[in-house]
């Protein structure tokens, strides 16, 4: 008997799962969907197969909680949750649901007739596409509706009467429902990433009663609970942390402890931002972001290499057709979408799935495209968010820092084309190129400027990141736009995480590793010297302790745990250890450590479906491939 599942419509499960990932944030007691156009789940689908029995059979069709539907064997039609017998001979089955609130989804129970790998999905639009399923939910009792998390229990480290209430205190952060015992109506809690915030009443992000009947509060990011008015000896608290799990795969250890804690930490802190898709964070927004998503394929690509949280992320991500908005309204994060494909490709050598998201890679470029002006460049639109980073750009007129963007999707969409697709996008980026040149170059300045319409011929970091990322320069130039970009005081810094990891990562392609390893100690090395347990959506090492939680105007606006905080992991195992895979899949794969970082490496690393154990120790270097 082959393994059976749910079985779904492609594509389904995401948008609706999606929909309520991106519409659970919570804001000191207000709910705050996200902002962009959601996309619709189907909502009516019909499953089919046909068999060729050899002997009399029965079987039952579960539908998801809500399902409305029937099943029908040949000519007749029977409800759901009948046990229908088959008689041997040719038999086409087909189930026909509808559901409003949730996906459609069936479960086939039966000895010879089961919800396997052979059934294909029609929504009576396109050609019917072999139904969709996840290693999840392979039992009849756990509805693909709702998704079930494991679970693990963690007991307070410390309990404290503070201005007579109790604060509790975790071991680490957690997502979790803390759940509380106590007497007398259900008291008012604050959960917060940080002492400081669980203890401030007015301002604390978080706070909630607790269940009357299961004691639980809401699961949320929490590593304080502070229960005013209660007294230690008239409550207690336990968290209940809730997760998906997806095992990691990966250890570093070297002679250099400070690292090894830095590793340690940044995947606690990526693993509580990975569940059913990448988020952002696990208090603030709590929503799949496309240039976040971005960043954490590449870690994950050393740290779990689970496909499936990746092709969950980017089927979320992507949306349903017609195609009129960008990701998440960014005109930037389309791109990074496109070169997420190619993340997930290089990583997997999946082609079956690629061939999948293609049409919607082309109706997403087709959009992107339908926004270009007379030099070939790409300008937002009335409600797109032109963004790259949060950053002093001139922005009148086309930014370099998306042409540049463009020309890299350009590059992966023929790349990843089917035989013979790809060469209009090559001519495209060849003529996108020529104007890049033309237009942004400044021989002057030794660097591309933001804008050449307003002729203020500013600078800043990010397009010259992107040439050196993107093999926009040539080798000769990228060494220049180092000393005049990179390392000139007079560019305005980075100032975010998220866009210091593309200029992290320019500098370890440019061989900068002393400067990089520098930098991943101070910035890393430094929140952990503040008791951080988890890394932060940003750290600025001049500020005090008691102002490092302030952002957005918000004085716990920050996030504490952040995904691209993470992005350690992905310079130390690509830069660091030197692992690369050269072929799609990590079938083929190069190994160059940096001795000069470690006198001792121990560390395991998953390649594509490899697992690789490295060690180097007195100059001599062992890999062993699992």
């Amino acid at each position: 008997m082959n393994e059976t599942y749910w079985l779904w419509y492609p594509g389904d499960f995401e948008l609706y799962h999606a929909m309520k990932q991106n519409f659970s944030r919570v804001e000191r007691g207000c709910q705050w969907p996200a902002f962009w156009k959601s996309a619709p789940f189907r909502n009516r689908v019909a499953f089919r197969r046909s068999y060729s029995l050899a002997q009399e059979t029965a079987f039952t069709v579960h539908g998801v909680t809500g399902a409305r539907g029937y099943v029908q064997v040949n000519d007749e039609k029977h409800p759901l949750g009948a046990l229908i017998t088959c008689p041997a001979g040719e038999t086409r089955i087909s189930v026909h649901i509808a559901c409003i609130g949730c996906v459609p989804a069936i479960y086939v129970e039966g000895e010879l007739i089961c919800s396997d790998e052979g059934w294909l999905a029609d929504d009576f639009d396109g050609d019917p596409l072999p139904a969709a399923h996840n290693r999840y939910f392979t039992d009849p009792a756990r509805d693909p509706s709702d998704w079930a998390y494991s679970e693990k229990r963690y007991e307070p480290v410390s309990v404290e009467n503070v201005n007579g209430g109790t604060l509790f205190t975790f071991e680490t952060e957690l997502t979790a429902a803390l759940e509380l015992t106590w007497q007398g109506e259900p008291p008012l809690v604050y959960l917060g990433e940080s002492r400081a915030e669980a203890l401030d009443t007015q301002n604390c992000y978080y706070h909630c009663r607790p269940d009357p009947e299961t004691g639980r509060c809401p699961r949320q990011a929490l590593r304080y609970a502070y229960v005013p008015g209660l007294a230690p000896e008239d409550c207690s608290a336990a968290a209940v942390h809730q997760y998906i799990d997806i095992p990691v795969k990966a250890g570093f250890r070297s002679d250099d402890g400070e690292l090894n804690r830095i590793f340690e930490v940044a995947a606690h802190t990526f693993m509580l931002c990975s569940g059913a898709f990448f988020l952002d964070g696990v208090k603030r927004d709590k929503w799949i972001w496309g240039g976040d998503a971005y960043q954490s394929m590449l870690v994950n690509r050393y740290l779990t290499a689970d496909r499936e949280i990746e092709k969950r992320t980017l089927l979320a991500l992507r949306g349903a057709e017609p195609t009129t908005t960008h990701v998440n309204t960014i005109l930037d994060y389309s791109l990074l979408w496109i070169l997420s494909v190619e993340v997930y490709f290089d990583s997997y050598g999946d082609r079956g799935f690629v061939d999948f998201l293609w049409p919607k890679m082309e109706s997403l470029m087709a959009l992107i495209l339908s926004q270009r002006e007379e030099h070939g460049f790409i300008v937002g639109r009335k409600r797109d968010w032109v963004f790259i980073d949060w950053a002093d750009f001139d922005r009148d007129g086309p930014l370099c820092a998306e042409q540049m963007l463009l020309a890299e999707a350009y590059r992966a969409m023929a790349r990843l084309a089917p035989a013979g697709q790809g060469e209009l996008y090559e001519r495209e980026r060849e003529a996108l190129l020529q104007q890049i040149e033309d237009h942004y170059w400044d021989a002057e300045k030794a660097a591309y400027i933001d804008s050449f319409s307003s002729g203020k011929r500013h600078v800043t970091r990010h397009a010259n990141i992107f040439a050196i990322l993107f093999d926009i320069a040539d080798g000769e130039r990228k060494k220049l736009l180092a000393q005049s970009v990179l390392f000139n005081d007079a560019i305005p810094a980075i100032t975010t995480p998220y866009f210091r990891f593309f200029e992290l990562e320019a500098l370890c392609r440019l061989g900068y590793l002393d400067e990089v390893l520098r930098e991943i100690k101070a910035y890393w090395g430094g929140m952990l010297k503040l008791g951080a347990v988890t890394f932060w959506e940003e750290f600025d090492p001049a500020k005090p302790l008691g102002q490092q939680y302030e952002m957005y105007g918000d004085p716990f606006g920050k996030s504490l745990c952040h995904a691209w905080a993470a992005s350690p992991i992905y310079l130390l195992a690509r830069y660091f250890v030197g692992l690369q895979g050269t072929e799609p899949g990590g079938t083929r794969y190069e190994l160059r450590p940096q001795t000069g970082a470690f006198h001792s490496l121990h560390c395991s690393f998953p390649m594509g479906e490899k697992q690789l154990q490295i060690d180097w120790e007195q100059g001599q270097l062992r890999v062993l491939e699992k």
